[in-house]
């Protein structure tokens, strides 16, 4: 298995990629997730479990996270999703009863939040 995409070694146009995918994901699903969980302690809850697992996955605690790993991994559970169900989910977001994939993708928004500035996907 490859190693996931670090920012040190990834070309300007991929990290700018990086960032833009991370970008458009906060602000479909980003945003207002990690409002409401702010609010709802139990979103709260699942979102930083979906965030440790995704932490997990990409090895982050051996090494720094970056928007390249994110945004992969984000496209990597996308691609899956659509694999398995054809189809990913559009319109606003039932945040009393979201579901795994949005889960997981806000998710991958907490973790980039925490990205070192420079890094993150506003940038």
């Amino acid at each position: 298995m490859r190693p996931p995409p670090d920012d040190r070694t990834t070309s300007g146009t991929a990290i700018g990629s990086a960032r833009s995918a991370l970008t458009e994901l906060t602000a479909s699903v980003g945003t207002s997730g990690l409002t409401e969980a702010g609010t709802r302690p139990g979103l709260l809850a699942l979102v930083d479990q979906h965030a440790a697992a995704i932490r997990d996955s990409l090895d982050g605690d051996r090494r720094p996270l970056t928007a390249a790993a994110l945004a992969g991994y984000a496209e990597g559970v996308r691609a899956a999703a659509l694999e398995q169900d054809g189809f990913l989910p559009l319109g606003p977001v039932d945040w009393s009863e979201p579901d795994w994939l949005v889960l997981r993708l806000l998710g991958v928004c907490a973790l980039a939040d925490q990205l070192p500035r420079g890094r993150t996907p506003r940038g």
